[in-house]
């Protein structure tokens, strides 16, 4: 068994599907319109073969997104070595995204960042 793909709810569906893109290099598919329902959605894949959904429609609930929280969390992202987790991480910051944690060794052994993206969610950058 294994997650065929994660799905997010984003306000500004081309804004998050172009920051998956710079940013991580997501592949996105053609963005699916549903005129009924105004539902629109972009399949972003990742070069292991991973998969986000992104998505919208009208009438969505945006509450503010604390940083410790249940439910889901971060995405995590390994871009391959300590190296490239500390230079997005510097790329990141600079184009005005928070750094909340890293780039660092944790007491469980992972060097990682971890950033604000886009809208609130947090993702994680890691070896």
């Amino acid at each position: 068994m294994y997650i065929e793909h994660i799905a997010m709810y984003v306000n500004d569906l081309e804004r998050a599907k172009d920051f998956f893109v710079k940013y991580f290099q997501a592949i996105p598919n053609d963005c699916y319109h549903n005129p009924r329902t105004g539902f629109r959605s972009y399949f972003l894949t990742f070069a292991e073969g991973a998969r986000l959904e992104i998505m919208n429609k009208p009438g969505m609930e945006d509450p503010e997104k604390a940083l410790a929280r249940t439910g889901y969390i971060h995405i995590a992202f390994s871009v391959g070595s300590k190296e490239k987790v500390d230079v997005l991480t510097a790329c990141l910051k600079e184009d005005g995204f928070q750094v909340v944690s890293g780039p660092r060794t944790t007491g469980d052994g992972y060097y990682e960042s971890c950033i604000v993206g886009l809208e609130g969610n947090q993702i994680e950058i890691t070896v």
